[in-house]
């Protein structure tokens, strides 16, 4: 695979000769790998003990991509509903007792009633169900001097993390809590006592409203400005889809999600966040208006295309606030080995689904 890389590096860069290029080139290899992964024999012992599964094997080896799109989604992509309940409730619970404590400790801090809210809410987690968000409403006058907004925060932050008893909140709720220190946001992470249950981190993330205007302090995301404050896209993005698939019957929503996992669990293709991919689907939904069930298939491979060109032109820009690369955050290296993946995928897209 290293040699075929080397050789696809002295393709044309032209998206038309470099799609040449693998198929010429790396998709030997890409398919011979893939075909072996697929039908690759069992142990004779297995063998012995289970003689269908050489048929179930190769029942899955002629499964359409259509039919593997939706396996993927059902098995891997999709959460059980009592999985999602699950990480539901520690989050209320975590933020009925971070309300409660402020409420007692610091009732004139400006802050509205906490709530659950993020891709966990919005049935756009996919893989596991290990992460939530509490939004937490500043109130305050957007005239203010923003560094009053900042003190607010900041005087939160220090209640929440050093303050708050959380041994006592964690014999109360029958889970073990614990502020997740030395990163910029303020994050707890919950591990139950009586299962063999995963982690959940809760991050709680600071922000003021004004009409459908959010802002969030995210200094991760607006370093190296100080005093600045993040406008979050998310709330218009996640409206526009749900508003899209809701016109049609479509599945713009079914398809980011088997993007998202396909993200998630590739080592590669990991870098490749979330915003990125809903915002693919909102601009290829202006040109597009065929996401229908039967049409999973054809747009998931348009996504995989017109991801490399975004890719090549280094620029993916926001589908509401086009002066905003959503792109910038990676590095050449990272570009390079997510271009690379997606370029695999545009002959053999199954790869992605292994």
């Amino acid at each position: 695979m290293a040699e075929s890389w080397e050789e696809l590096s002295l393709v044309s860069s032209s998206p038309t000769l470099i799609r040449k290029g693998i198929e010429g080139v790396v998709m030997k290899h890409v398919t011979k790998a893939t075909k072996h992964l697929c039908c690759i024999e069992l142990p004779m012992l297995e063998v012995q003990s289970k003689p269908e599964s050489k048929s179930k094997r190769l029942q899955l080896c002629a499964l359409t991509l259509q039919e593997r799109l939706q396996q993927y989604y059902h098995t891997r992509a999709a959460l059980a509903p009592q999985e999602v309940q699950r990480a539901q409730s520690v989050a209320l619970d975590i933020c009925t007792e971070i309300q409660g404590f402020l409420h007692s400790r610091h009732p004139d801090m400006p802050l509205g009633e906490m709530r659950l809210g993020g891709s966990l809410l919005d049935d756009l987690q996919v893989v596991s169900a290990d992460h939530a968000c509490l939004l937490v409403p500043l109130q305050l006058e957007s005239s203010l001097c923003k560094n009053i907004w900042e003190t607010v925060v900041n005087m939160f932050s220090k209640a929440v993390m050093e303050t708050v008893n959380w041994p006592s909140i964690s014999s109360t709720l029958d889970c073990v809590v614990r502020p997740v220190l030395g990163g910029p946001d303020l994050k707890l992470e919950i591990r139950c006592v009586s299962s063999d249950c995963q982690p959940l981190f809760v991050s709680m993330l600071p922000l003021l409203s004004e009409g459908d205007v959010v802002l969030t302090a995210q200094p991760e995301l607006t370093s190296p400005w100080v005093n600045a404050w993040h406008l979050s896209l998310y709330p218009w993005e996640t409206q526009r889809l749900a508003q899209l698939d809701a016109a049609d019957d479509g599945y713009r929503r079914h398809t980011l999600k088997i993007l998202k996992a396909v993200c998630r669990q590739n080592p590669a293709l990991r870098p490749l966040k979330a915003a990125p991919l809903a915002n693919l689907i909102l601009h290829l939904s202006d040109s597009e208006s065929n996401w229908s069930e039967s049409s999973l298939d054809v747009r998931f491979q348009q996504c995989i295309t017109e991801l490399i060109g975004y890719l090549e032109q280094g620029a993916l820009h926001s589908y509401f606030k086009p002066a905003v690369n959503l792109l910038s955050s990676l590095s050449e290296d990272q570009v390079d080995q997510i271009g690379f993946m997606f370029y695999c995928a545009v002959s053999e897209p199954e790869i992605l689904l292994i």
